[in-house]
């Protein structure tokens, strides 16, 4: 089965992609792993693929999405980052591979993945969801199945495809749906791209959810699940091999809360000091923290969530200002202070 397996990301995680697309290259060196970037490289640093674990970079830029400035504007980093995965996956269907996989940035795999290359022979479409056990304590009823209820049953943090058949099928309608409607709107219904994969067990057929515990283990489902260490120096959860880890949310929060679940599961906290040590040694100096090309106007000055959502929200202010990341007379930046100013003298 020839196999593409991507990430999308901003450069503030590519030490993170490095480490997943390493672990990737290790147990299947035979797949072609792509880099789907979200950004532009900041000034002092040039990407060499060459010199990645990945085979190629695609750029946002380069997908083809219609009045490109304004749809990025409409957007914060994440809601790109994910937007993005939509118009790669349905393009990638036409490539000539067999099967499609995507994997967060953050996550790394600890054996094979080779079970779904098997599943795909009979699926079309594979879902990891957030729990496969139910939690009974109320700590962690509020905390990750009522967290997994507001943000999705699924996690997209992986999703797997054939590229032909309901696959196919899947990948137009995740396009479309990510193109405009990936927004972090919880009250709205809406979490990026997970919430409406909610929906896809009653809209396609040939899907499969993974209930492995060994797939996708996070702190948020690490309540019912245990990690074993062998002797041999291969891990399980609940007595399946583990597959691949989502160490989401890299630093103090991601340690709190893996410390809250895990408790004395010694293990659980060998497995994040070995990704941390690999994380540091990916590292960019060159590359600024929580850097993205997209966060500021053409001048510097950063954009704000409300300049943002006005600018999603009225058609007439995207016709009226078709690139509104320009700066000086005339632009939407000039335009947004001038109605703030006014609406402060009122």
């Amino acid at each position: 089965m020839k196999v593409t397996c991507f990430s999308s990301f901003t450069f503030s995680y590519l030490n993170r992609a490095r480490v997943l697309f390493q672990t990737l290259r290790r147990h299947h060196p035979d797949w072609r792993l792509v880099a789907l970037m979200a950004d532009e490289p900041p000034d002092g640093f040039e990407l060499d693929v060459e010199r990645e674990p990945f085979d190629q970079v695609v750029w946002a830029r380069d997908l083809g999405i219609a009045d490109y400035p304004g749809w990025l504007f409409r957007h914060d980093v994440v809601e790109v980052s994910t937007a993005i995965k939509g118009p790669f996956l349905h393009a990638a269907c036409a490539s000539g591979a067999d099967a499609v996989i995507y994997l967060d940035p953050d996550t790394a795999l600890l054996s094979d993945l080779t079970p779904i290359e098997r599943w795909l022979e009979e699926h079309d479409i594979l879902l990891t969801p957030h729990l496969v056990d139910p939690n009974f304590e109320v700590e962690a009823i509020l905390d990750n199945d009522l967290a997994a209820s507001r943000a999705g049953i699924f996690n997209l943090g992986f999703v797997a495809i054939r590229t032909t058949g309901e696959g196919l099928r899947f990948a137009h309608w995740w396009q479309h749906r990510l193109l405009s409607y990936c927004f972090d709107e919880m009250p709205a219904g809406l979490f990026v791209d997970q919430r409406w994969c909610d929906h896809v067990p009653a809209l396609f057929d040939k899907v499969k959810v993974i209930r492995d515990p060994g797939y996708n283990v996070a702190s948020w489902n690490l309540s019912q699940r245990k990690l074993t260490a062998g002797k041999d120096g291969r891990f399980t959860v609940n007595g399946s091999q583990l597959r691949f880890w989502h160490f989401t949310k890299l630093g103090p929060t991601g340690d709190a809360m893996t410390k809250k679940y895990a408790g004395d599961n010694h293990p659980v906290y060998e497995i994040w000091s070995w990704y941390k040590r690999l994380v540091d040694a990916a590292t960019e100096p060159a590359i600024p923290e929580r850097w993205w090309a997209h966060a500021e106007f053409d001048d510097g000055t950063p954009i704000t969530r409300a300049q943002r959502r006005l600018y999603r929200d009225r058609i007439d202010l995207q016709r009226a200002f078709p690139n509104p990341f320009g700066s000086g007379p005339g632009s939407y930046q000039e335009w947004f202070a001038h109605e703030a100013q006014q609406a402060g003298a009122a």
